[in-house]
């Protein structure tokens, strides 16, 4: 009987966390959808709320504030997931840094860029309109790129260490050249607004920075 009662309690437990990850992942998937249908300004928690079939209460409980959604909406895109893993921390990331092969790290590095630049760069554009007006997307638009750059420069690093940067290329010059070429804006520019593939982006980021980074005789 023991046993009995513990896995009831267990199942008690467990039952609240599941329904309020349901409720957050609804909601996530509702303002992601107003938010690339009518932009940040137009979307009010009100319409959040009826769509996701969420009462408002409920909605600021779990986010306290319309940007504080977008930031869940972004986090979810970038990692792909609503596990509490950082990208830094993530399997595919963490082997780039390990990979002995430099060619191989970026061509692996602009396929991992590609996949994230479709999750993310219609979301980035919403709180790039955010941040116009409101000062805490702003500086949560900042904290993205200062984040960015950091995870980049892991991977500039790595190859600074293996010797395979070109002569006068400094890690930190070349996270800066990764960080202009492999950004949101870009992504944009060439796919979104020249209608490049997605296929066609990574080739061209893939040659471009192996051509930028590495030296001749990687």
């Amino acid at each position: 009987m023991g046993g009995d009662v513990k896995n009831g309690s267990t199942a008690s437990a467990v039952a609240p966390q599941a329904r309020t990850r349901r409720t957050r992942a609804a909601v996530i998937d509702a303002a992601r959808r107003l938010f690339l249908e009518r932009g940040y300004a137009a979307t009010t928690i009100q319409a959040i709320s009826e769509l996701s079939d969420t009462p408002q209460p409920t909605v600021y409980r779990l986010f306290s504030s319309k940007l504080g959604i977008l930031t869940a909406v972004l986090d979810i895109s970038i990692a792909g997931d609503d596990e509490a893993v950082a990208m830094v921390d993530r399997p595919q990331v963490r082997a780039l840094v390990t990979n002995p092969d430099p060619h191989d790290t970026l061509t692996r590095f602009t396929a991992l860029v590609g996949g994230l630049m479709v999750r993310t760069a219609p979301v980035h554009r919403v709180l790039e309109e955010a941040a116009r007006s409101d000062q805490d997307a702003a500086a949560f638009l900042a904290e993205i790129a200062r984040q960015r750059h950091d995870g980049q420069r892991r991977i500039t690093r790595s190859l600074a260490r293996a010797g395979a940067l070109r002569p006068g290329l400094t890690e930190r010059h070349a996270a800066d050249v990764v960080h202009a070429l492999a950004s949101p804006e870009v992504y944009r520019l060439l796919v979104t607004d020249r209608n490049w593939s997605g296929q066609r982006y990574e080739q061209w980021l893939s040659a471009i920075l192996i051509d930028q980074l590495l030296s001749s005789t990687t």
